[in-house]
């Protein structure tokens, strides 16, 4: 049974790790994460990892079918994450200008955040992209899993976002906040 394990750990995690290193090609990356699911790491930008930043969960939905997306689209584009960082599988940021992760943030199965609308919305421009504004997500923030986070937003200290939310405006520290469009439901003690 240990035989079989090793290999299935290999074929089904190892070779898919080193298939998404080998594909990734943001050349401006600081720090390392501890990876247990394969990370992608794409664009022009910088994408910066604090200590202990952990990519992947075992026990958890996609481990052996998804992959975590980290794109820095342009030159000035970032994503900075912070320290004691779990993110879950199958997460996905983009940021055209900043996406800020704080200090001992963790982040739930299936989650995006991006700091744009990528595309223009009236017709006779969608080959333009749009405006875009920096996302934070400060220190000790649990979103749940399936939540979207939407550029501008600010989500405070200590907050909880539920499962299945999209956040569409800045959430203050220490609530409960859920929903389509996300709202405060509960302060916390």
């Amino acid at each position: 049974m240990r035989l079989f394990n090793k290999i299935k750990q290999l074929l089904f995690v190892e070779l898919r790790i080193l298939k998404f290193k080998i594909l990734s090609d943001c050349k401006k990356t600081i720090g390392k994460s501890k990876l247990y699911h394969p990370l992608l790491l794409k664009g022009k930008g910088t994408i910066e990892f604090g200590e202990k930043v952990q990519i992947g969960v075992i026990a958890s939905p996609n481990y052996y079918s998804h992959y975590t997306y980290l794109e820095a689209r342009n030159e000035n584009s970032r994503i900075e994450i912070g320290d004691n960082v779990s993110i879950n599988n199958s997460f996905t940021a983009v940021a055209f200008s900043k996406i800020v992760i704080g200090n001992n943030v963790l982040i739930g199965v299936n989650c995006s955040i991006i700091d744009n609308d990528a595309h223009h919305l009236a017709i006779n421009k969608r080959d333009q992209i749009d405006n875009s504004k920096e996302v934070i997500i400060k220190d000790n923030v649990f979103l749940g899993s399936n939540v979207t986070i939407l550029k501008g937003v600010i989500i405070g200290e200590n907050t909880v976002i539920g499962n299945g939310s999209v956040v569409t405006k800045s959430i203050p520290a220490n609530v409960i906040a859920a929903g389509n469009p996300a709202r405060v439901i509960k302060e916390l003690l």
